[in-house]
């Protein structure tokens, strides 16, 4: 089969009322930049409440790529490689196209099938189920392998009869969502582990624009790490978009921290700074959110009261999308969108290299004040050099 012609489905998008129009806008928009590295080839535009991808060559060679480019876009709920014909009014010339389709799909081939038609080109002049039957017959006539079943069957058969007609049987499952682009931006605290890519992937799916903030800690992380996080952020940025980390100098900060303050509290304050830096960072990016891959109970610094004691320096929210996973299920994502591999890569973080023997797991605020209190004289500095300082990789 040479193929031509995909027809791109959304599911969310449909609900949209009258601002869709924005979100399709922006799907297509997504879709021409997923295939942009084959330049002309392609032509993407909406129809129908259908997009379509067309080409004028036959790109059966690399038609695995161009599925794999396109299951990597939000918006899209399935991909349906299509023959695409003209329309016509009658049913022979129709019959005609379904069955050149189905033989150079199947051939001779054994199998079950349907056929399932939506006419929303009414001038065509049979009904739907009537063009169904009527077609499922001519299959079986000319191919004496196929039986009809039309509960469980192998093949189904799609017709839709629009301004023009799409035969097809096939369908690719796409990520679902919404385009990004069309729920604003936010900034996502990454570091080398499992959990931040995630809940990246999550919020971006949402249609959010993500940029990514790293805290690096030289000479206790190597550059390693560094690398580590980096290609972490361009894995996010597969399924995003391009994605402008921001790393920070932690160290002098991270160093303050444990020589001023309680150990017990050294992640809670830490978090507090990286929270304070983050969001100072976000509002100049123009970000409306910061995000974290944080879950409930998972280490000490992720207790309901640390999580309370963390998000209370940040003036703009806080996204946690996998607030309620257990491990297993972030995992399972992290698989699935290409991070894990990469990310128990064992070069250690900021967070694991000066984390506390027994961090408090019921930190009280006034405690916290207290402690931090004890940094106010050079804190601020050490902030706003870091901050001046940042490393901007484009991913």
């Amino acid at each position: 089969m040479k193929y031509q012609s995909f027809l791109i489905k959304y599911a969310e998008i449909g609900l949209k009322g009258k601002n869709r129009y924005k979100f399709e806008d922006t799907l297509v928009s997504r879709v021409k930049n997923a295939l942009s590295a084959w330049g002309s080839v392609f032509r993407v535009y909406k129809e129908q409440e259908r997009i379509y991808v067309d080409s004028d060559v036959d790109f059966s060679d690399y038609y695995d790529e161009v599925v794999d480019k396109l299951k990597k876009v939000f918006g899209v709920y399935t991909i349906c490689p299509i023959r695409k014909v003209d329309f016509t009014t009658d049913y022979k010339n129709l019959s005609k196209e379904v069955i050149s389709f189905v033989d150079d799909i199947y051939g001779e081939r054994n199998f079950t099938f349907k056929v399932k038609t939506r006419r929303i080109n009414k001038t065509f002049p049979m009904h739907s189920d009537d063009i169904s039957a009527d077609l499922g017959g001519d299959i079986l006539e000319r191919f004496k392998n196929t039986t009809v079943d039309v509960h469980n069957p192998e093949v189904t058969i799609f017709i839709e009869i629009r301004n023009h007609i799409n035969i097809y049987s096939e369908k690719v499952k796409g990520p679902g969502g919404l385009p990004v682009g069309t729920s604003g931006k936010a900034m996502l605290l990454l570091s080398g582990g499992i959990d931040s890519p995630v809940a990246g992937y999550m919020v971006a799916k949402r249609g959010v624009v993500i940029d990514a903030i790293y805290f690096h800690a030289p000479p206790y992380t190597s550059d390693r790490a560094k690398q580590k996080v980096i290609d972490l952020a361009k894995i996010v940025s597969e399924y995003s978009g391009r994605v402008k980390l921001h790393i920070i100098n932690f160290t002098d900060i991270q160093l303050k921290i444990y020589e001023m303050c309680p150990h017990d509290e050294l992640t809670i304050i830490m978090r507090r700074y990286m929270m304070r830096i983050a969001e100072a960072i976000a509002k100049k990016e123009e970000c409306l959110a910061l995000i974290t891959g944080e879950s409930i109970g998972q280490v000490a610094s992720q207790t309901v009261e640390s999580l309370m004691a963390t998000n209370e320096v940040a003036s703009i929210p806080v996204f946690r999308p996998l607030i309620g996973f257990d491990k297993e299920e972030i995992i399972n994502i992290s698989k699935k969108i290409g991070a894990f591999d990469t990310s128990i890569l064992p070069y250690e973080d900021c967070c694991t290299i000066f984390v506390a023997k027994h961090p408090v797991t019921k930190p009280k605020l006034s405690h916290i004040y207290k402690s931090e209190e004890k940094l106010k004289e050079i804190i601020d500095e050490l902030v706003s050099k870091a901050i001046e300082t940042e490393e901007i990789v484009l991913c």
